[in-house]
Parts: structure tokens; sequence; C-alpha cells
């Protein structure tokens, strides 16, 4: 449906690695909640940015890579269709990949300072999500970015070769939620391999 003055744009961002058997027919459909989303009755119209000089939705199926660089007007309700997407690019995702979803306020006037938010403050919002084959994968490019953001920060007071111990503390944080997953994984299985309802036998959401 049309968005009339939407009190967002928002712009998606990232990068997935696709498996070498993902189809293009697989990849629309991972995607529809975003073109729905704009209003578009198809892939190829819901796929185009609102700005041209953006590629949109795009997928290279001889690389298997889905680039997106893609702004929609919308509002808050975009971060269940952000949430379907991520969980549909699970299902044929080679690797971890981070996506950014950046909310702009277009009802802020930076010149005058108006705006519907709190004391005339920007709604502007900015989430992060993941998406990845397994739950070791969603977790290892966590850990990566986080281990860049931590080092990058901490280079300003200190050596690179100092950061070790910093680094291998995030390692340990990481493998332990990792092991707590697990654990409550191998817990919801069923007895004897069943198809049971429990966590093991479910493709866990993105994590952000």
């Amino acid at each position: 449906m049309a968005r009339y003055q939407a009190p967002f744009e928002i712009h998606v961002h990232g990068d997935v690695v696709l498996s070498p058997n993902a189809t293009v027919e697989q990849v629309q459909e991972a995607l529809m909640p975003l073109w729905k989303y704009s209003g578009a009755d198809s892939f190829l119209a819901g796929a185009a940015s609102s700005y041209e000089e953006e590629p949109g939705l795009h997928f290279d199926p001889i690389a298997h890579k889905l680039q997106i660089c893609w702004t929609v007007a919308g509002d808050e309700d975009f971060r269940q269709a952000i949430e379907d997407t991520c969980m549909g690019l699970n299902d044929i995702a080679e690797r971890g990949a981070a996506i950014e979803v950046s909310f702009y306020d277009t009802e802020f006037d930076d010149e005058e300072g108006a705006g519907r938010g709190p004391e005339g403050e920007s709604r502007d919002d900015f989430l992060m999500c993941f998406v990845g084959p397994t739950p070791l994968a969603i977790m290892e490019i966590q850990r990566d970015m986080l281990v860049q953001d931590v080092v990058h920060v901490m280079e300003r007071h200190f050596d690179a070769s100092e950061l070790s111990p910093i680094v291998g503390v995030i390692d340990a944080l990481f493998q332990q939620r990792f092991n707590d997953l697990e654990t409550s994984m191998q817990i919801g299985r069923s007895p004897r391999g069943g198809s049971g309802h429990g966590a093991g036998g479910r493709k866990p959401r993105h994590l952000h």
C-alpha cells in the first residue's frame, strides 16, 4: 500500500553472501517483506530504491551475493518487515552478515529544530540486524564487528599488541553465549530425534 506522509525515510544497507544453491526465486521470496512494504506488486518494481543512484535490492547470481542499498518511506511497522526478511535470508545465507537499518525523521526541521519527538528532538533511529545459516555463523559476525569497534576505540590509548586480553574476553563471552544456546537447543529436542516443537527443531531468528 502507498504510504503518504510517512514519518520516516528508511535506509537498509548490507551485503549478504548466499548459498551457491540459492535461486533467484528464493531470493525474491526472502525479500518479499521489503518489496511488498514499498507497495509494489512485483519484485522488479519493489527492488528499486527511492533514490535512483542506489542499487536497491540487487542479487548477483554469478557471485551469489545480495547487495542491499535501498530506501523506502515508512513507519515503525517496518521493523516487522525487516525481521521477516532476515528470517527468510537465514535459510539461503552462506555465512553470517550484518544489515544496517537507519530511520530518518522526515518531519524534523534542522534549521528550526522542530519535530514531533520529545522536546522537538529528531526521532532518528538505527537498527543492526544479523543473518546467517546457523546461530554460530550469526555470533561470529557479531563477534567480529564488536572486536573491530572495541579495538578502534582502544587503539587511541593503547598499542594494538596490548589488546589481546580484551579480544580474549570478548571471545570468551561469545563462546559462553553459544554454549548456553547449544544447551538450550539440546534440552528442546524431543527424545529419539523426533520432530518436537522445542528450540532444537526450529530455525533461530536473527540476533540483534
